[in-house]
């Protein structure tokens, strides 16, 4: 299967998917026929991993196509990311080759590691080390689906607060996966929480540490830039729809272009953050674009329900649908400093980013 035939069918089933409201296995399957699950994994393993632009650029033509699959796919490259660029070569060669050729499905549960239920005393996982075992204990707030995964990359605090990042198998004694909850969208991505409950697994499965900020070394997870790109994909499908209604009404030819060249400014610098020819950016950049994806993916999709009236308020329409995936950016991956932005803009005071 071609990319452009992949888009093309994903496209023509986002809305089925999020009226379904189940695991999209079908789509799955695309993926790995159009040979996307390869792209992150390295040659070595059967992959054919992408640079960070190119995959950049994959993200956000997939989240323009269908906003559910693409955001599963970059919970299974955070964790196949995670294992590639492990120091330790047992877990990689034991993992890789059957994550890259699709026979096994891998997810990533790593939240409670940095904005996720950051505000408890005692560590969502905690973590006991031997020579030969890895134990954990507690509850992962949220893995996207883990009822169609055979391995969970996550992680846990140890008693002396180094943490570590370790490769959990999904079916292992111990195990418990929740029922996945019902999402304001994206709920065929059949998100939820895991319990750990004395779940030891062999030192061999150790992805990363012991160490302090186990994720501040590596590769991996769905990182701010990822985040962003997937908000720029949705604004890239509304610009699709307020282009068809300026072209049949003059009045709104305006309001288009202005979105319209405010999406084309913020798709450049974007791209420019993951440019190997463009690596000098300010400390804050990554957030900035954050905070302006947040902010033009929820007006961009308003005004694509206030061109569209009526029709666009219906559920099933993709308006609709887009709307409702605009509010996950508020709540995926939002740091303080990007959800304080936000409130900025909403009450209307000045943004600014140290």
């Amino acid at each position: 299967m071609t990319k452009t035939d992949l888009l093309e069918r994903l496209a023509n089933s986002a809305v089925d998917v999020d009226r379904c409201g189940k695991w999209p296995h079908e789509q799955i399957d695309w993926l790995n026929e159009a040979g996307v699950m390869k792209s992150v994994i390295p040659a070595e393993y059967g992959g054919n991993e992408l640079d960070s632009e190119a995959m950049t650029h994959e993200y956000h033509d997939l989240a323009k196509a269908c906003l559910t699959t693409c955001f599963i796919l970059t919970q299974r490259n955070g964790a196949c990311q995670r294992i590639a660029s492990s120091p330790f070569p047992e877990v990689r060669e034991a993992l890789l080759p059957s994550l890259v050729s699709g026979q096994h499905f891998a997810t990533v549960g790593i939240s409670h590691l940095t904005t996720s239920r950051q505000y408890l005393k005692t560590p969502p996982v905690q973590v006991e080390m031997s020579n030969d075992e890895v134990t954990l204990n507690g509850q992962i707030p949220w893995v996207t689906g883990a009822s169609a995964a055979d391995w969970i990359v996550t992680g846990g605090t140890c008693s002396d607060g180094q943490q570590v990042l370790v490769a959990v198998p999904a079916n292992h004694e111990g195990v418990e996966v929740q029922p996945f909850v019902q999402l304001m969208a994206l709920t065929a991505s059949e998100t939820t929480s895991v319990k750990l409950e004395n779940v030891t697994v062999p030192r061999s499965l150790l992805i990363a540490g012991p160490t302090e900020s186990v994720l501040s070394s590596g590769s991996g997870g769905a990182g701010s830039v990822t985040t962003s790109t997937l908000a720029l994909g949705v604004i890239s499908r509304m610009v699709e729809v307020i282009e068809d209604q300026s072209s049949r009404r003059e009045e709104l030819v305006e309001t288009a272009e202005l979105l319209k060249g405010e999406y084309s400014v913020l798709k450049k610098d974007l791209f420019a953050l993951v440019s190997p020819s463009d690596r000098d950016q300010p400390a804050n950049a990554t957030a900035e674009i954050r905070r302006r994806c947040n902010s033009l993916v929820l007006r961009m999709t308003q005004a694509a329900l206030t061109m569209t009236k009526g029709a666009g308020y219906v559920k099933g329409h993709p308006v609709e649908l887009a709307i409702r995936e605009a509010m996950f950016f508020l709540v995926w991956s939002c740091p303080a400093n990007v959800a304080q932005g936000v409130l900025n803009e909403l009450t209307c005071r000045e943004v600014s980013f140290s």
